[in-house]
């Protein structure tokens, strides 16, 4: 049976009448409602990158229910994940006396480029055709990739955050023909292990991935997963405690901490019938709002994507339709409106959604379309680009400049250019399409 030993001792700990002669400064006192629920590392509370006790207990729990060698908690999102696992990646490259070059997926996220940038890690782009946002990668295309270049790890954003899948289990067995280590930026496929038919990176020959639990399964904001494949070498699984501390904050948040281990049982028991039948709802909805006239996108059974410049409507002019009937989206721009669901979203959410949506009438398509992914000029590292003197200018004034920093917004947080990377026309031209006004350029 899976327990929950985290917020059993907090609990304890709550109504143990203690006299809190630590932090946090509330000292427990209900401000906001959950300060009793929010302690430190504390005498039996155990430390986050060096568990022994109730995270230990917690996280082998997890890494049981995911089928993983070692899955470790984040309460910092997968942004830290990220961080970490490039930073083991470099690590294997150097036991193996390998150049620390990774090729990626064009469309990873703004952290994934900071963190090469720290580490000092080469990054060789591999380019999709569909959108900035998307980039579906064959095997062909990756042995070529490998075959060339000789990265020492692949680097895969699946799912994106249109909803499209990448097909992991074949670039996986691409990647080990070769000997190179996949890793996976699976921050919006926690879910994908509960499937009726799995989904997740783990399961398809990953050899490190990060979750996203608060994305889509009912976590808080901020927690996620670590996780290391059973076919890794040993190392993996020994130093991933001590990657994640390498960038982490000491004072790991136990709400969240508390919202992991709250999850573990649930997933255990009652969340794969109910992510069954919310995948089924969201599934009906999909096929009234293409019979509406509606254009979708992606094939994640729990996002929504659609595409309504087809049905007259640019992405953010629908999305603000629905803000008239207190619908929030989780992303819009000119080509997409994206929104995504959980089993705690309700029958009457799914009527109200679909009652607003079937209530826009169509309209002339707009014809317009995105910029194909535009191919830039690299000039210096991302590292080199990061740590030289730079100054922010209005675009305008940005052309055939040096990117010296990625100011792209969140979501989706996907660059259009690189640090290091020329603003050539085709990137300006770019950039203003998607309403960048501003950019941070080196120094010349």
């Amino acid at each position: 049976m899976i327990t929950a030993p985290i917020c059993e001792f907090v609990r304890r700990y709550r109504y143990s009448g203690a006299l809190r002669m630590h932090m946090p400064g509330h000292k427990g006192t209900a401000l906001l409602g959950p300060e009793p629920l929010d302690l430190t590392e504390i005498e039996g509370a155990d430390v986050l990158y060096h568990a022994e006790g109730i995270i230990r207990e917690s996280e082998a729990n997890a890494a049981a229910l995911f089928d993983t060698k070692k899955t470790v908690y984040s309460a910092e999102g997968s942004s830290l994940c990220i961080r970490a696992m490039l930073y083991l990646a470099l690590l294997h490259a150097r036991a193996n006396h390998k150049k620390p070059v990774i090729a990626a997926g064009r469309n990873a996220h703004k952290v994934f480029m900071t963190a090469a940038a720290l580490l000092d890690l080469d990054i060789r782009w591999i380019y999709g055709t569909e959108s900035v946002i998307s980039c579906a990668i064959t095997p062909a295309q990756l042995e070529d990739v490998i075959v060339s270049e000789n990265p020492a790890a692949v680097y895969i954003t699946s799912p994106d955050y249109l909803g499209n899948i990448a097909d992991i289990k074949s670039l996986s067995t691409v990647c080990k023909k070769h000997g190179v280590l996949l890793l996976v930026d699976n921050a919006h496929g926690a879910y994908l292990h509960f499937l009726p038919e799995p989904m997740h990176p783990m399961q398809l020959g990953a050899d490190i991935c990060c979750d996203s639990a608060h994305k889509t399964l009912p976590v808080l904001t901020g927690g996620a997963y670590l996780h290391i494949a059973h076919s890794t070498p040993d190392m993996f699984a020994q130093r991933a405690e001590s990657a994640m501390a390498l960038f982490a904050s000491t004072s790991p948040s136990y709400l969240i901490l508390q919202s992991l281990d709250a999850m573990n049982p649930l997933l255990a028991t009652s969340f794969p019938a109910q992510l069954k039948a919310c995948a089924e709802r969201l599934d009906t909805l999909k096929a009234k709002l293409r019979a509406h006239g509606y254009a979708l996108c992606g094939e994640e059974r729990t996002k929504l994507c659609l595409l309504p410049k087809s049905f007259g409507y640019t992405g953010t002019a629908l999305a603000e339709i629905l803000t008239h009937h207190n619908i929030y989206c989780e992303f819009s721009d000119a080509d997409h409106l994206v929104m995504m669901f959980t089993p705690e979203t309700t029958p009457a959410d799914f009527a109200c959604l679909e009652r607003a949506l079937l209530s826009v009438l169509p309209a002339p398509a707009i014809l317009s379309k995105p910029p194909v992914p535009p191919h830039a000029e690299r000039v210096l590292s991302p590292r080199e680009a990061l740590f030289s003197p730079s100054e922010t200018l209005p675009l305008s004034e940005c052309e055939n400049r040096i990117l010296a920093d990625a100011n792209v917004s969140c979501p989706p947080a996907v660059p259009l250019a690189v640090c290091g990377e020329r603003l050539t026309p085709e990137v300006i031209s770019a950039m203003e399409y998607y309403g960048t006004e501003h950019c941070t350029v080196v120094v010349e």
